[in-house]
């Protein structure tokens, strides 16, 4: 049976955070009655995520509108956290910093894209952040277990992926993964991809190209 998902929680907040309210500190967005994360529901490589009900869009600053639009949109923003940590603590934890986010950015949503698509990329550019975050700080090597524990949690909350494909994924060098995964599976363009990671076309092509020739090593073994 799956782990039942944590209730969204507000934390890590920046110091320019507008107040919340009617919530006392430190209380997330959402109505006290919510006790777990949505369940996690099968969520292929390029599955879109379902919208949100309508009266999330119309009242997102709404606490229990914002619960509705958190529960619309939590599995495919964690398939992106996990995809691109290949970690499920970590994964779980920039999920729930995407929704502070998408909390506090949501005045701004100016509806230039589907509410979906923006937060996507609030997804994206959050897990992003978090990844140059931690390589200043510890430079980390995925052992040989992970991606084994990391396939293991994607087949859990994704299950129409294939094992064989996540645990490729998952063994591939940070750069060249974030890539794929940005190109060949958010749909990303190279001039898109090279401004949100800070490299130029040419890295971008060349890390693509890494890791096509990597997956399709894997695969055939």
């Amino acid at each position: 049976m799956p782990r039942s998902a944590p209730t969204f929680r507000l934390r890590r907040l920046t110091p320019n955070r507008p107040p919340f309210q009617p919530f006392p500190a430190a209380r997330p967005p959402i109505s006290r009655n919510a006790r777990s994360r949505p369940p996690l529901q099968p969520v292929t490589l390029t599955a879109p995520p379902e919208p949100a009900p309508p009266e999330a869009a119309a009242a997102p600053r709404d606490p229990c509108a914002f619960e509705a639009l958190y529960r619309a949109h939590y599995r495919h923003v964690y398939a992106i956290t996990l995809r691109m940590t290949c970690d499920p603590s970590r994964a779980e934890d920039v999920a729930q910093e995407v929704f502070v986010r998408v909390w506090q950015k949501l005045p701004g949503f100016r509806g230039e894209s589907a509410l979906s698509t923006w937060i996507h990329t609030v997804a994206v550019r959050t897990t992003l952040e978090h990844l140059r975050s931690e390589s200043r700080r510890e430079a980390r090597v995925m052992t040989t277990d992970e991606p084994d524990r990391y396939a293991a949690e994607a087949r859990r909350a994704m299950p129409e992926t294939a094992v064989d494909l996540e645990r490729a994924i998952a063994a591939l060098p940070p750069g060249a993964r974030n890539v794929l995964l940005m190109h060949d599976v958010n749909g990303y363009r190279y001039h898109e991809i090279a401004d949100m990671l800070g490299v130029s076309l040419g890295t971008v092509k060349s890390q693509l190209n890494r890791a096509r020739r990597l997956m399709m090593e894997a695969l055939e073994r």
